[in-house]
């Protein structure tokens, strides 16, 4: 019974799969990905960085809420809650000034989500964290936080 059952599965999955893969549709040579900023996630310096993501001339603002530890005794993995309270928000990026590349995450909201994230990074050292926030009329708006570290997560 099981048998017979696993032939009609294998049969029933190629019948449907077959006129897909000769359409071209499940080509895995053929990937749609989300295209990255390579540039903002490759910079070295916290100014190239805000730069390269937009964020260059961005206001101050005390609607983005940073929960994150004041001493992280590992810099290994930091835990980071985000909640933008700016209405429309779009996207949220967090930096953070000390590490190599200092881009940590940049995420994209459509209306209906809530601009919220949890976030783990590594930080190398004791740095100041940035995050952020890009509006549907194309403001910007940021919040810093610093967070001290006992052990660097970076190789340090």
């Amino acid at each position: 019974m099981l048998e017979l059952r696993r032939k009609l599965l294998k049969g029933a999955s190629a019948t449907l799969l077959a006129p897909l893969i000769g359409s071209g549709l499940l080509m895995p040579g053929r990937l749609i990905a989300a295209e990255w900023n390579r540039n903002a996630f490759t910079a070295r310096t916290i100014n190239d960085a805000l730069k390269a993501q937009g964020y260059a001339g961005a206001t101050e603002s005390r609607d983005i809420l940073i929960t994150a530890p004041e001493i992280a005794e590992n810099g290994a993995k930091v835990e980071i809650d985000i909640t933008s309270n700016i209405p429309n928000t779009r996207s949220l990026a967090l930096f953070a000034d000390k590490n190599p590349m200092p881009l940590c995450s940049n995420i994209d909201f459509t209306p209906p989500a809530l601009p919220y994230a949890r976030i783990q990074i590594k930080l190398a050292e004791t740095t100041r964290l940035r995050i952020a926030v890009k509006t549907g009329d194309g403001k910007t708006h940021i919040a810093f936080r610093e967070v001290k570290v006992t052990l660097g997560g970076c190789g340090g």
